[in-house]
């Protein structure tokens, strides 16, 4: 190791005796010990020293071998000090198997991480802060034919306005009767027509429509009281269980948050909304049952076209200022009750006939039979209702011209001739 380490020195001091140019001669000289020289020493005094050195170099000890490796790897410079741009002789040739990483030898790879995790980072605030801006869409001419559908319904003269759930409660019962009658006017209003719900809302509180007192009722008995409505027993059976409910739950009043009446039995959201705002006067959401489930895919409300009046609902939120969400309601019912009918919509007296994109189009519902007052079609309503009573002419006319339907034969027709000419 000895020899190793003086060869390597020697090196060294050789290689800068060898450069004899001006250019190397005005360089900074670094030796192992880390001073440095302005210039390169002549070269006398190199070989001065050098042939000083040489005598005093002799065996040694092992002690004194690891003393000076020691010695040399704690004064050996490390390349990023030396700067070539300032002059200086090269580095020489290390002879250990194992090199440390140095800063020069990590730069690279140190930058290239670097710009790769700026733009991680600027892709992660572009992702985080300025999110991708969806449109928000919304029907073209919704609000021209909103006021067209104001503009038909200012008579307020459909069955919503006058027995609808706000004309079906008590006005002098206590304000939790009034808020209960409400909820029992829209659970028994589900296919059923305002007209039958008026009904059987004015016997029930003739016999008391109180949370105790439908409690009290037997079952027939209070199927009587609200026959005819659509699926009346299975309404029975929810009005016992909510009546219970309320008076073990909720000390005989109705929840005041949608969440609360959705859990009743026999409560949907288009009730749950409803009750809210006619109730507890506070607009949670649109009621939607089935006219304005049809009026709004007629219309082209919807950016797709829905299946049940619960998506409907989803979708007009979406679009619809909330400030109409309560008006809509009984707009949309009440257009659906007087012209935009289920079946054969009257869509020649409508205002919106030429921006509805479903205007003069034949419904998809069950066709009315022929001679029934509904039975015109929005196309023609005059030549639709004269089409039945031509085609009904046109065939009495054929069966009284053309009375010898079946063949007769020769013998019959021979008959016939005879007599005709006798007579």
């Amino acid at each position: 190791m000895f020899y190793a380490s003086s060869s390597t020195r020697v090196c060294y001091v050789a290689r800068c005796f060898t450069m004899t140019s001006p250019y190397f001669t005005q360089r900074t000289v670094i030796t192992r010990s880390g001073n440095q020289n302005a210039g390169c020493t002549p070269l006398a005094s190199l070989g001065s020293k050098l042939t000083d050195r040489r005598p005093n170099v002799g065996p040694v000890s092992s002690a004194s071998v690891k003393e000076e490796e020691e010695e040399a790897k704690v004064s050996e410079p490390r390349p990023s000090s030396v700067n070539l741009s300032e002059g200086g002789c090269p580095e020489p040739l290390r002879h250990s198997t194992a090199h440390p990483k140095t800063e020069t030898d990590t730069v690279p790879l140190s930058s290239h991480g670097r710009r790769r995790r700026q733009l991680k980072v600027e892709y992660d605030e572009t992702d985080g802060v300025t999110p991708v801006k969806t449109e928000h869409w919304e029907p073209p001419d919704w609000k021209k034919q909103l006021g067209y559908i104001r503009e038909m319904r200012s008579g307020r003269d459909a069955p919503v306005d006058n027995m609808g759930a706000e004309k079906c409660y008590d006005t002098g019962a206590p304000a939790h009767v009034r808020r209960f009658q409400v909820l029992v006017s829209l659970m028994l209003s589900s296919q059923t027509k305002d007209q039958v719900t008026a009904a059987a809302m004015q016997k029930l509180r003739a016999h008391g429509c109180t949370v105790e007192n439908i409690l009290a009722t037997d079952d027939d008995t209070l199927g009587k009281l609200i026959h005819p409505v659509g699926f009346w027993r299975t309404k029975v059976k929810y009005l016992k269980l909510t009546s219970a409910m309320l008076q073990k739950e909720f000390g005989g009043d109705i929840p005041d948050s949608v969440e609360g009446l959705v859990s009743l039995p026999g409560v949907g959201p288009k009730m749950a909304h409803l009750a809210m705002d006619i109730a507890w006067d506070q607009v949670s959401g649109i009621g939607v049952d089935t006219h304005v489930h049809r009026i709004s895919n007629r219309l082209g409300w919807l950016k797709k076209p829905t299946k049940n009046p619960e998506e409907t609902r989803k979708a007009l939120e979406q679009w619809l200022p909330r400030e109409l969400w309560s008006e809509i309601n009984w707009l949309l019912v009440g257009f659906g009750q007087q012209v935009c009918l289920p079946i054969n919509p009257l869509c020649s007296v409508c205002l919106n006939q030429h921006s509805c994109p479903s205007a003069h189009k034949n419904s998809p519902a069950k066709r009315p039979k022929a001679g029934s007052p509904r039975s015109p079609s929005p196309t023609s309503p005059f030549k639709t209702k004269t089409e039945p009573e031509q085609d009904s002419t046109v065939y009495n006319r054929r069966t009284k011209k053309e009375p010898l339907s079946t063949p007769i034969s020769p013998t019959i027709q021979r008959r016939r001739q005879k007599s005709k000419v006798n007579h």
